[in-house]
C-alpha cells in the first residue's frame, strides 16, 4: 500500500509519497488501482512533451529547460521514457546522467521509465504515472519519448504541447517528413544548430509549415550544451495558453484504450508465452495463429 492517500498528493506534493505511489503503479502492486482511481486534479498541469530521434540531445534539451522553468517557485516533473532491453525489459539508461545537475534540487522530480516493449515508446504505464505527477500538483510535466517508432505520433495523445527535436543532419528527414509529424508537432527545435546547415533546415521547416497552413508553429534552434536559446523555447512554454483541445475525446479514447488493452493482456505472462512458444515450435504442425488463439 502507499505510504500516503492518493488524494493526499495534490496537497502535500511528497516526493517520497510521489516517488512510492509511482513505483506501485508501474509495477501494479497492490493500492495501484485505488491510487488511480483516487487521483484528483487540482491544478491543471501541462504536459509537455519532448520528442525526436536518438542522438538529438533530448535528454541535454530538458536538462537545460528545468533551469529556466524553475522561476517563481515552479515544480517540475521529468518522466524519462528510457529505450528498453528486448531481452530483460529494463530500462537501459538508468538515472538519466545528463540531468544529473538537478538531481538534488528540491523542486525537481526526475523519474525513468522502460519502453516495456511498445513500439513508440509510449505504453498505457506512460499515461498512468504522468496522471500520478499530474495529481501531485507539479506546475510542469516533461516527458522525453525514446524518439523510435511512432513515438512522436503517440506523444500527441498525452501532451498539452508537444516539441520534434531534431538536428541539422535531419534535412533529408524532413524532405520526408510525413504530414502526421506535422500534426502532431506544436513546434520545433532544432538542437545543436551550432553545425552546419542548421540554417538550411529552419529554412525548410518553415517552408514545410507555410504550406502546410499552420504558421502559427515556431521553429527554434538551439545549442542545449551551452544553453544557448533554450530560453525562448521555455518562454514559449512559460507562455502557452493551453486552451481545451478539440480533440480531447479522441485523445482521451485513445489513453482508454490502451490502459484497457493493458488490464486484459494482465494475465499473459510474456516470459512464459516465450517457453511454451519454444515447446510448440518443436512440433511440425505449429501454427502460430492456432497457437495465438488459445489466448483468446
Amino acid at each position: 500500500m502507499p505510504e500516503m492517500p492518493s488524494h493526499t498528493l495534490a496537497r502535500y506534493a511528497d516526493f517520497k509519497a510521489v516517488a512510492r505511489a509511482l513505483t506501485i503503479v508501474e509495477n501494479a502492486l497492490e493500492g495501484a488501482d485505488e491510487i488511480l482511481k483516487g487521483l484528483k486534479f487540482e491544478k491543471n498541469t501541462p504536459v509537455i512533451g519532448i520528442t525526436g530521434p536518438p542522438g538529438a540531445g533530448k535528454s541535454t534539451l530538458v536538462n537545460a529547460l528545468i533551469g529556466h522553468l524553475l522561476t517563481n517557485d515552479r515544480k517540475v516533473a521529468i518522466l524519462a521514457i528510457d529505450p528498453t532491453s528486448p531481452f530483460n525489459f529494463g530500462s537501459l539508461l538508468g538515472d538519466r546522467i545528463r540531468m544529473a545537475t538537478h538531481f538534488n534540487h528540491t523542486d525537481v522530480f526526475i523519474r525513468s521509465l522502460a519502453a516495456r516493449g511498445s513500439l513508440g515508446g509510449l505504453s498505457a504505464k506512460t499515461i498512468e504515472m504522468t496522471d500520478v505527477l499530474r495529481a501531485a500538483g507539479f506546475d510542469y510535466v516533461l516527458i522525453e519519448t525514446v524518439g523510435v517508432g511512432q513515438s512522436e505520433v503517440e506523444i500527441a495523445g498525452l501532451a498539452d504541447l508537444t516539441f520534434l527535436v531534431l538536428v541539422p543532419e535531419s534535412g533529408d528527414e524532413v524532405q520526408n517528413m510525413k504530414s502526421g509529424l506535422m500534426e502532431i508537432a506544436d513546434a520545433f527545435i532544432i538542437n545543436k544548430a551550432d553545425r552546419a546547415d542548421a540554417d538550411l533546415l529552419a529554412n525548410n521547416l518553415v517552408k514545410i509549415i507555410h504550406q502546410s497552413g499552420k504558421d502559427n508553429i515556431p521553429v527554434f534552434k538551439t545549442v542545449a550544451t551551452r544553453d544557448e536559446g533554450v530560453a525562448d523555447v521555455a518562454g514559449y512554454i512559460l507562455s502557452a495558453g493551453y486552451k481545451e483541445n478539440s480533440r480531447k475525446a479522441f485523445l482521451m479514447a485513445e489513453k482508454a484504450y490502451r490502459i484497457i488493452g493493458q488490464k486484459r493482456m494482465a494475465n499473459v505472462d510474456k516470459k512464459r508465452l516465450q517457453q511454451e512458444i519454444a515447446k510448440a515450435m518443436l512440433e511440425s504442425s505449429f501454427n502460430l495463429y492456432d497457437f495465438a488463439g488459445k489466448y483468446f
